[in-house]
């Protein structure tokens, strides 16, 4: 049986790492406060918008995944911005072991199969951010604020098919509110795919990764709360976790 991953999220504005709240930049704090030992993978993202019709500079963004990686001992995913493989090779050279493709993805979706062809499918990292609709859910991109009439599952399904090993599943409604997972939302994802699905959005407690996992059908569970990034409230949660009959790394 595939251990459960518990993941910690990183969104770095301007090279900045903040806490979001409905994908906008909320708080903003150090990651010297983040245990890059007891965590099983970390997802790091640049979420800088552009200014005035101007792309953001980059540079401050890889600056911080080349100190991160410096430092850290588990797998790094790494996005934001990533339209071509020149950028993927850029994301790889700083440090990242995989590459998160959203917008990227949408406009250009052979993106992933260069991906997958030229790194493996491990590499290529679907990330869909998704918002309740009239309908259900849909797909945003450009920081969630585009509608793209995509349903979730299906794009998800389309990106396995084109090569994606992973799908990283975002859910705006629940950014940053602790509230919880959107478990309908993962549910209908997990169902229709076969690679595993990373369930982002919501986190407040313990029992929600749990959720995640035996609701949501997640295979791994992700964290963006500062709370959660310390060594001894990691441990806990993987404590819970395994009393709940989660297989995961204590």
């Amino acid at each position: 049986m595939l251990r459960t991953r518990l993941i910690t999220v990183l969104t770095f504005n301007e090279g900045v790492l903040f806490r979001t709240k409905l994908f906008q930049p909320d708080y903003r704090y150090t990651s010297n406060y983040v245990d890059t030992w007891s965590v099983d993978e970390i997802v790091v993202l640049d979420v800088t918008r552009p200014k005035d019709g101007a792309e953001p500079n980059r540079e401050l963004f890889f600056d911080a995944l080349k100190r991160l990686a410096s430092r850290c001992f588990v797998p790094i995913a790494a996005g934001g911005g990533i339209r071509t493989m020149e950028d993927v090779r850029r994301m790889m050279d700083a440090g990242a072991d995989k590459v998160v493709v959203n917008t990227g993805a949408i406009e250009r979706p052979e993106l992933i199969s260069e991906i997958a062809e030229s790194h493996g499918a491990q590499c290529a990292v679907l990330s869909i951010d998704a918002a309740r609709s009239a309908g259900g859910h849909e797909v945003r991109s450009k920081f969630g604020t585009h509608p793209t009439g995509l349903k979730p599952a299906q794009w998800a399904r389309r990106g396995m098919d084109l090569g994606a090993g992973e799908i990283f599943l975002a859910s705006i409604d629940q950014d940053g509110s602790l509230n919880g997972y959107d478990l309908e939302l993962c549910a209908e994802v997990a169902a229709e795919v076969s690679v595993p699905v990373l369930i982002s959005g919501g986190a407040g407690s313990w029992q929600h990764f749990v959720d995640g996992v035996k609701k949501g059908g997640a295979s791994a569970v992700c964290t963006s709360n500062i709370y959660h990034f310390t060594e001894t409230s990691l441990k806990s949660a993987k404590q819970f976790m395994a009393r709940a009959g989660l297989p995961v790394r204590v």
